[in-house]
C-alpha cells in the first residue's frame, strides 16, 4: 500500500491574514511605549497613520522584519487560492488571474514596507503607490474568490458571505472618496481611521479564507515510500 503524508495548508491563509494585524497592532503599541505616538484608538480616533506606527524606533525594525514575510505569504495565499479553487471545480478567468494579481499586490506592498522610513519625494512616491495598489488589488482579488465561490453550487452560501463583506469593504472605501470630495477638511481628520478599517477588512477576508481551507481540508500530499 502507497503512503502518504498529508499537509495542511490552511496555516498559510491564516499567517496571511493575521500576520499582517498583529504588526501593525504590534507597532502602534511599541510606538506608543516609545513615545512616538499618542495613547489613543486608531479606528475612531484617527490618531495616527499606520505608516507612522513603523517608522520610529524598534517599531522600524518590527515593521519591515514581519510585513516583508507577510508580503510573501500574501503572494503564496492567491497562488494557492487558485488551486484550491479549481480543486473546487471553479474554473473562470478571475481564478487564473489570481496568482498573478497577488503577485502584483503583494510585491507593492514589499516595496511600501521598504520605502517606509526614509525620506524624499521618491521614497514618499513609492509608498503612495504601494499602498493603493496594495488594497486595490488584494481587494480585487478578494472579490473574485467570493464571486467564484458564490457561482459554486456548495460554496454559494459562504461565497454570498464573503461578497458582503467585500461590498462592506467597497462601502468604507466609497464613503472616503465621497468625503474627500465634499469636506476635504473632514476627510483629513478620518482618513488615518478609514485606514485602519479598510486593513483589518481586507485581512479579515484572508482569516476567512483561512478557515474555508480548513474546512474544506485543503492540503498538500507528499507520497513516501
Amino acid at each position: 500500500m502507497v503512503k502518504y503524508h498529508a499537509f495542511n495548508l490552511w496555516w498559510i491563509a491564516l499567517a496571511a491574514g493575521l500576520l499582517p494585524l498583529v504588526t501593525i497592532h504590534t507597532t502602534f503599541a511599541v510606538s506608543v511605549l516609545q513615545g512616538f505616538v499618542e495613547p489613543c484608538m486608531p479606528y475612531w480616533d484617527s490618531c495616527t497613520s499606520i505608516s507612522r506606527t513603523g517608522r520610529h524606533g524598534t517599531s522600524y525594525f518590527i515593521f519591515k522584519g514581519t510585513m516583508l514575510p507577510a508580503a510573501v505569504l500574501g503572494i503564496m495565499l492567491w497562488w494557492l487560492s487558485a488551486r484550491w479553487m479549481r480543486q473546487l471545480g471553479i474554473h473562470t478567468r478571475g481564478v487564473a488571474c489570481l496568482p498573478w494579481l497577488g503577485l502584483i499586490a503583494c510585491a507593492a506592498l514589499g516595496a511600501y514596507t521598504l520605502a517606509l522610513g526614509h525620506e524624499g519625494d521618491g521614497f514618499n512616491l513609492i509608498r503612495r503607490i504601494g499602498v493603493v495598489l496594495y488594497f486595490s488589488i488584494t481587494y480585487i482579488c478578494e472579490l473574485l474568490v467570493s464571486a467564484g465561490l458564490r457561482s459554486h453550487p456548495k460554496w454559494a452560501p459562504v461565497g454570498e458571505k464573503l461578497m458582503k463583506l467585500c461590498l462592506v469593504t467597497l462601502g468604507v472605501g466609497i464613503l472616503s472618496v465621497v468625503i474627500e470630495g465634499a469636506a476635504p477638511d473632514l476627510h483629513d481628520q478620518i482618513d488615518d481611521a478609514i485606514e485602519w478599517i479598510l486593513a483589518f477588512l481586507i485581512n479579515l477576508h484572508a482569516l476567512w479564507i483561512a478557515l474555508l481551507w480548513r474546512r474544506s481540508r485543503f492540503c498538500v500530499r507528499f507520497w513516501a515510500g
